[in-house]
């Protein structure tokens, strides 16, 4: 089983220079999973990527890592 908030940590805190400042949190619901990913205002950019192509391959990564264990997940980043 893989444990969605510690692959989307990871996977964070490999991309900023800030990793000490990424806070993920988690919220269950019905039919899916939402995690919140935030990251110091320094490192948004890095995070976003240039016209959303960094955060849209972090979510693709956690949809398949989530899509393993037969669950849906959405990934928000503020």
């Amino acid at each position: 089983m893989t444990d969605l908030k510690e692959t989307l940590y990871g996977i964070a805190r490999a991309i900023v220079d800030h990793p000490d400042e990424v806070t993920v949190l988690e919220h269950e619901g019905s039919r899916e999973t939402t995690l919140t990913l935030s990251v110091a205002e320094s490192d948004m950019g890095m995070v976003i990527g240039k016209n959303g192509k960094i955060a849209k391959a972090i979510r693709t990564v956690m949809k398949a890592a989530a899509a393993t264990d037969g669950k849906r997940v959405n990934v928000e980043i503020k």
